[in-house]
C-alpha cells in the first residue's frame, strides 16, 4: 500500500510550517488588527486589496472542484504549474542524493526545477512517435528515484502519451508519478484526474495559461490525494496565489460554459495548419497534435526560424532538443495569423524553388 510518508524527506515531515494570521484566525469580525496590513485601504481601485488573501484558496478551489469533479481537498493552487513542479521535487528529494525520470523530449521545467534542487535528472528517449518505451526503464529506477515526469499532451511534441503506458508506470512504480496535462483539454481524451482514487501516488497538473487563456495571471493545479496536497499546502508560501489571481479566476470561472466553443475554435485551427502546412515544400513533416500547437519539421530550422522572425512571426525553434532536429513548433494563433504563417511559409518556398 502506497504511503506518502515514507518518501517525503525525514525535515519535511519534522518541520513545523509558517504560520500565518490567516491560519491562526477563523471566521469573521468586525476589526482586523493581527497581520500588521494597511487599515486604511488601498492605492489600488480594488480596496480588498490591502488583505492579505486566504492561504488556501478555499473559494476558488471550491469552485473549480465542482468544475473538474474533484474533492477540494484533492486539489492544490500554485503560481502557475511550474511551482508545483518545483514543491513536489522539494518534498521528497533529497538534494544530492534522490533523482527523476522523464520522458524526452518534453517540458524543459522539469530539468531547470531538478537543477534548482541539485537533484539528478535521468532522461529517457521517447520512441519515433514520441510515445514511451516501458522495456527502456529496466535498470533505469533506483532506490533514490523518487519522481518520474510524464507530460500528456507532450510537449514539445503535441501527442497524447499512450494510457497503457502511463498505468503500467502507476502500478509499477513505487514513487511518485506526475502526468502534467498543461493541454489537456484540447485532447479528446479524460484526464488522469478521474482516476486518483485508484492511484494514491498519482499526481495530475493543469493550468489556466493555455485553454482558458490565462497565461498571464499565474495559475495552476494539482490535483492528488488530500495526503499529498496537505504535504504541499504544509511547504508552499504562506499566500502563493494572489487576491487579485483569485479574483481574476473565479471571474473566469462564472463563463465556464464558453469554453468549450473556444476550445473547438482552437481546435479548428490546428486541423487547418496541419492540412495547410503539409502542402508547404519547406514543411517535410507535420506530427500529429492534440495540443493547441504542432510540432513541424522543415528543410532547415535555423533558417526558416530567422526569416519568419523578419516576417514579423515568432515560433520556437526546438532544433537543439533531443529527437526534434530541424523542428519548430508553432502555436495555433487567429486564422488570420495562422494564414500568415502559412502564406510566409509559401513565399518563402516560391523563392527557394523559382
Amino acid at each position: 500500500m502506497f504511503d506518502i510518508k515514507t518518501l517525503v524527506r525525514a525535515n519535511i515531515l519534522a518541520m513545523k510550517p509558517y504560520s500565518s494570521a490567516r491560519d491562526e484566525f477563523k471566521g469573521e469580525a468586525s476589526i482586523y488588527i493581527d497581520a500588521n496590513e494597511n487599515n486604511l485601504g488601498s492605492l489600488a481601485q480594488n480596496q480588498s486589496f490591502n488583505r492579505y488573501p486566504d492561504p488556501y484558496q478555499r473559494k476558488l478551489k471550491a469552485k473549480i472542484g465542482f468544475i473538474k469533479g474533484v474533492d477540494p481537498s484533492q486539489l492544490f493552487l500554485g503560481n502557475g504549474s511550474d511551482e508545483a513542479i518545483d514543491l513536489l521535487i522539494r518534498l521528497v528529494c533529497k538534494p544530492g542524493h534522490d533523482e527523476i525520470l522523464t520522458f524526452g523530449p518534453t517540458y524543459g521545467m522539469y530539468d531547470v526545477a531538478a537543477n534548482l534542487n541539485d537533484v539528478f535528472l535521468r532522461h529517457i528517449s521517447l520512441d519515433e512517435n514520441f510515445q514511451v518505451q516501458i522495456s527502456k526503464l529496466q535498470g533505469q529506477i533506483h532506490a533514490n528515484t523518487k519522481i518520474i515526469f510524464l507530460c500528456s499532451p507532450n510537449n514539445p511534441t503535441g501527442n497524447l502519451i499512450n494510457p497503457k503506458s502511463i498505468e503500467y508506470i502507476l502500478r509499477n512504480f513505487a514513487g511518485l508519478v506526475v502526468v502534467d496535462e498543461a493541454y489537456i483539454d484540447f485532447a479528446d481524451a479524460e484526464s488522469w484526474s478521474k482516476r486518483l482514487a485508484e492511484f494514491p501516488n498519482l499526481v495530475v497538473l493543469q493550468t489556466f495559461s493555455k485553454a482558458w487563456g490565462m497565461a498571464a495571471v499565474r495559475l495552476g493545479m494539482a490535483f492528488a490525494s488530500p495526503e499529498i496536497i496537505n504535504f504541499l499546502n504544509k511547504i508552499k508560501p504562506p499566500y502563493n496565489i494572489s487576491e487579485a489571481t483569485q479574483l481574476i479566476a473565479l471571474d473566469a470561472l462564472q463563463r465556464a460554459d464558453q469554453l468549450p466553443e473556444m476550445i473547438a475554435e482552437i481546435n479548428q485551427g490546428r486541423e487547418y495548419l496541419q492540412q495547410a502546412l503539409k502542402q508547404v515544400p519547406v514543411v517535410q513533416k507535420v506530427y500529429p497534435s492534440d495540443a493547441n500547437f504542432l510540432l513541424i519539421q522543415v528543410t532547415d530550422a535555423n533558417k526558416i526560424y530567422d526569416y519568419l522572425l523578419q516576417q514579423g512571426i515568432v515560433v520556437r525553434n526546438r532544433t537543439n532538443q533531443l529527437n526534434c532536429y530541424n523542428c519548430l513548433r508553432v502555436s495555433v494563433g487567429t486564422d488570420s495569423e495562422n494564414k500568415a504563417l502559412v502564406e510566409a511559409l509559401k513565399a518563402l518556398a516560391e523563392k527557394r524553388f523559382s
